[in-house]
This record gives structure tokens, sequence and C-alpha cells, in this order.
């Protein structure tokens, strides 16, 4: 009977160690006000409305199924639309993907962006915000062309450029890689750093 009730516990008190170590990481990097994070809504306020922007563009000017090439087929501008994850995985999980989308924003927004210091961090936030928010208003108001639902939060993800044997993304995805590509540069600097 004691051991069924120390299983019990376990669970609990991994949940309170994870509570205060988020309570510690949040109180280790107090809230700025918002006049310190100007490079973050910038960068977010621009490269949320170039993504909608060019979304908007390809869907007047683009047909699906027609694709331009720009380079050769190495680079081309082809509508397609996505109700998925990346490389369109998932696509019938559209209200799971803006689900965590819409979570993934209010945490940056709330938790992170408020707390970033340097330069860097406040244009990857910037970054991370844009690309979350320009596919999730997506999701939330472009009909799904695949299903045909107009639901919101069921919305298909406008996809415009193309690289051969890759992918075909938008500016909003671009976003997301940049500032994953720049967190992992940041990692590995800081790492060759220690090791000296």
């Amino acid at each position: 009977m004691r051991r069924l009730q120390a299983k019990g516990r376990a669970p609990l008190v991994a949940k309170r160690s994870e509570a205060s170590a988020l309570s510690a990481m949040l109180a280790a990097r107090p809230m700025l006000g918002w006049k310190h994070h100007y490079w973050l809504i910038g960068v977010a306020v621009v490269m949320y409305g170039v993504d909608i922007g060019t979304k908007q563009l390809a869907l007047a000017v683009l047909t699906p199924g027609k694709p331009i090439d720009l380079l050769g087929p190495w680079l081309r501008i082809q509508l397609l639309f996505n109700s998925g994850a990346a490389f369109s995985l998932g696509e019938g999980f559209t209200v799971a993907f803006a689900a965590l989308a819409t979570a993934a924003l209010i945490a940056l927004a709330v938790l992170i962006a408020p707390r970033v210091r340097t330069t860097v961090e406040n244009i990857v936030v910037g970054l991370l915000i844009a690309g979350v928010a320009g596919n999730l208003t997506d999701r939330i108001f472009r009909p799904n062309l695949v299903t045909g639902s107009t639901a919101p939060f069921h919305g298909s993800v406008v996809d415009f450029l193309g690289i051969q044997y890759f992918a075909v993304f938008n500016v909003a995805d671009m976003c997301i890689t940049a500032a994953a590509v720049i967190i992992i540069i940041g990692l590995l600097r800081s790492s060759a750093h220690r090791s000296q």
C-alpha cells in the first residue's frame, strides 16, 4: 500500500519541480518594458506583413498546377495549399496544428518576448512570432481547399516558393527556419567558447 502511494506521489513531485524550475527560469529573466524590444516588434510586424502580402500576391497572380521557373526547375514559384505541417505531413490534423500554433504564439508573446535582452534574441523572437502568426492566420481565416471546410482553424496555408527535391514554402516558413539557424549558430558558438 505504501508503494502505491509513493508511486502516486511521484508524478505530483515531478510536476511541482517542473513548475518551480519554470518559475526560477522566469524569475532569472524579469520582464522588460516594450521600449527595449523595438527590434522584436519591428521584425515581427514587417515580416508578418511581407508574409501576408506575398501570399495575397501569389493568390492573385499564380494558378495551381502551373509553376513558373525562376532558376530553371531549381527555384520556381508555384501555388500550393497545405493543410498539414511542414512538407504537407499530417494533413488530417489541421485543427491540432492550429491549436499548437496558437499556444506557441501565446507563449512567445507573453512569456518569452518580454524577457529577451540582446538584439539577436529580439530578432529571433520577432522572426518566430512573424512565422507562427503568418501560418496561423492562414489556418484560422482561409478555407481548407483539401477538405472544402470554411470553419476557423481548418484552413490551408498558402505556399508558393519551391526548391527542387526539397519543398514548397512561404515567407513565414523562411522566418521560422532563419530563427532556428540563428539559434543553432549561437549554441555552436557558445559551445566552442566553453570548450576553449
